[in-house]
């Protein structure tokens, strides 16, 4: 009997063996995965991620205040002060004579810090004293189209220049703007200020094209080279689907809208310009892991 004793707890210890043995086994496995997602190659990341992605095709750049000047380097081109007010976000440099190559090399105010393309909009003035976003968030995205568009998406060739909104609009049936109250849903949104209440912001929004005609990096126009969809599809003229860039400004102002202006004239003028300076192969990274996998993906362009 005493003998007998030790042999009745080798079961057990045998079974707890091979317990830890299996949790091991699991625990590798894990780390295995979860390392491999890590170093996915571009391109790889739809697949690595699988179900614990974000199914949003987007990726966002938040890009503050820079500076004011009453430049376009692409309305007026080499006009220093021929244009109303602008309020300059992302390349620090940007003036009535820039250039692609000025860009290219410039810092920049955007995150994450690759992005190095201009972004300006008209001066907000309230009670005709300038008031710059609290946040600028210009979202990449792949929406408004059917699946199969978002995903044969192209990233923006270098160099593109773009306007959006209209700045001669003499009223809300001219503009493609929306303004809106942060927080604050229960005020409708409209083409023209709102009356935000107290504690909220001001918001902008605005939506660019995103069906290019494959050849022009600009127009006469600086639209027409671009198109928006039609039918949730690019239209034959213009067959190259990118992303759409939505412009977001959030003021840090809230009352009686009659107070505000636009450099430009009334909220209803509201537009924005853009100059793209991203490098061509973190911009097609971002294109090819984000937008057609369609994956939600933060400011370094990796899935949330």
């Amino acid at each position: 009997m005493d003998r007998a004793a030790p042999l009745s707890g080798i079961p057990r210890r045998l079974r707890l063996a091979t317990a830890i043995g299996a949790l091991l086994v699991l625990l590798g496995t894990y780390l295995v995965s979860t390392t491999n997602r890590a170093d996915a190659a571009p391109g790889q990341a739809g697949a690595d991620y699988g179900v614990n992605a974000i199914r949003v095709a987007e990726f966002p750049a938040d890009c503050t205040y820079s500076h004011r000047l009453p430049d376009d380097p692409i309305v007026f081109p080499g006009l220093p002060g021929a244009s109303h007010m602008h309020s300059f976000f992302g390349s620090t440099v940007t003036n009535a004579r820039t250039t692609l190559p000025d860009l290219v090399n410039s810092p920049t105010t955007c995150n994450p810090r690759v992005d190095v393309s201009s972004y300006w909009v008209p001066t907000l003035y309230r009670d005709n004293v300038a008031v710059e976003p609290a946040i600028a968030t210009f979202y990449y995205l792949g929406e408004g189209v059917r699946a199969d568009v978002v995903a044969n998406t192209q990233p923006f060739p270098l160099g593109l220049r773009l306007v959006a909104g209209n700045a001669k609009a003499t009223g809300p049936n001219d503009s493609i703007a929306r303004w809106s109250c942060l927080h604050a849903g229960h005020v409708p949104p409209s083409k023209d200020f709102v009356n935000c209440p107290s504690g909220t912001m001001l918001e902008s929004y605005l939506d660019f094209p995103q069906c290019w005609n494959g050849r022009d990096l600009d127009s006469p126009d600086h639209k027409s080279h671009l198109a928006y969809p039609v039918n949730q599809a690019c239209p034959s003229t213009h067959p190259v689907h990118v992303p759409k860039l939505r412009q977001v400004l959030r003021y840090p102002v809230t009352g009686d809208p009659s107070r505000f202006r636009l450099a430009s004239g009334p909220g209803y003028t509201m537009h924005g310009d853009f100059f793209n300076a991203w490098p061509v192969a973190e911009l097609a990274r971002r294109v090819q892991d984000c937008i057609r996998p369609v994956i939600k993906c933060g400011h370094d362009g990796r899935p949330i």
